[in-house]
């Protein structure tokens, strides 16, 4: 398991790793529904808790496995087997959330956490002794991740009081790794294959933002048969998912990854930014659900906090995506101005009677503005 040329021309990704996101959308997919199932209960700060807790550690599991096979990815069996071991654990982790997020319950989901990264672990020291030229970095890797497992398990032993601020210092003991790892020489990772399943997962957000919000509003015109307001629900839901789409691919990423982040503290603050942008999508559409849920069956909670939850992950999203997304490609002021006035715009639109429909119209046209020529 030598490093791969950070170079190689044509890189792709593979089908192993796109079965690997395939897998890996059932657990983005419990975070969504359990998430909807908070706001539609009116669990506003608290349901927002929980789903930003537990979605990271899907996203954690995803990101560090995508960097890994990036820069070491033989395809051999005993790659594929262990690969193969990961996507079990992102299937128990699923499994997990539901339970993790109504009942507290963090058994499962630790269970399928720590059998997706000490594979990794076993992968990195499978690279040490592969590439003695970075196995310095790579055993760090390995340390660090095991480390971080038994804190995990050992959090299962704490008692409830101390279990928040633990998981608080195991998640900053997580995002440390890499970058302490990394400070010993990097990975050959390759900048067009890292763009490309960010990419990926971005459309499987996306994807999972656009099936929520159909299933709901087609159960709600199924108990209602049409109002102007699911249909103004329907039309704004459409045009924030098109418009979250057009912004995310207006600029191509490997062009920055290749240049200016090779540097530790711009990539890392690209990587690690990601995680609003992954989150923030896939809130989108359980607030989209809880919205429709809001409409039809008159939920609990105002229809400011209903409609804040649908555009406060829009405003995140927008925010997350222009700053360590697009805002790296801008040279003038006038190409950065509209991102954060039409964010302020979103958030506003909760007040408004058709907030959905108002974000959509807002979103659209700062994508009308971005698509405009550049002279």
């Amino acid at each position: 398991m030598v490093g791969r040329n950070p170079g190689e021309p044509n890189r792709t990704a593979t089908s192993l790793e796109l079965f690997f996101d395939l897998c890996f959308v059932v657990a983005v997919a419990q975070a969504s529904t359990s998430l909807r199932g908070a706001l539609t209960e009116g669990d506003y700060a608290g349901g927002a808790l929980r789903f930003g807790l537990v979605f990271f550690t899907i996203w954690w599991a995803w990101m560090n496995f995508t960097w890994f096979a990036s820069a070491y990815d033989p395809d051999d069996v005993t790659y594929r087997l262990t690969v193969l071991v990961q996507i079990t654990g992102s299937l128990v982790l699923a499994a997990g959330v539901r339970r993790a997020f109504e009942h507290g319950d963090l058994h499962i989901i630790t269970l399928g956490y720590v059998v997706l990264r000490t594979t990794l672990a076993a992968l990195w020291v499978r690279a040490a002794l592969s590439d003695p030229a970075r196995r310095r970095t790579t055993l760090r890797f390995a340390a660090g991740v095991m480390v971080c497992q038994l804190g995990w398990v050992g959090l299962l032993l704490a008692p409830e009081p101390v279990r928040l601020p633990g998981i608080v210092v195991m998640i900053v003991a997580e995002v440390s790794v890499p970058v302490w790892a990394q400070s010993a020489g990097m990975t050959p990772w390759h900048p067009r294959h890292i763009a490309e399943r960010y990419e990926l997962f971005t459309l499987i957000v996306l994807g999972e933002c656009v099936a929520a919000a159909t299933v709901a509003v087609r159960g709600a015109f199924d108990r209602h048969q049409g109002t102007g307001a699911l249909y103004a629900l329907a039309a704004g839901g459409l045009l924030v998912a098109f418009a979250m789409w057009w912004l995310y691919f207006a600029r191509p990423a490997h062009t920055l990854l290749a240049t200016t982040h090779q540097a530790h503290r711009r990539r890392f603050l690209w990587a690690y930014g990601h995680y609003l942008v992954f989150a923030s999508a896939t809130a989108e559409g359980a607030g989209l659900a809880a919205y429709a849920d809001h409409v039809t069956r008159h939920t609990q909670g105002s229809s400011v906090a209903a409609g804040a939850a649908v555009t406060v992950p829009a405003a995140v999203f927008l925010i997350t995506v222009w700053v360590v997304h697009l805002r790296p490609h801008q040279r003038s002021r006038a190409e950065r101005i509209p991102f954060p006035v039409a964010a302020v715009g979103v958030l506003a639109a909760a007040w408004s009677p058709a907030p959905v429909l108002l974000a959509g119209v807002l979103l659209a046209g700062l994508v009308a503005v971005v698509a405009m020529p550049r002279r």
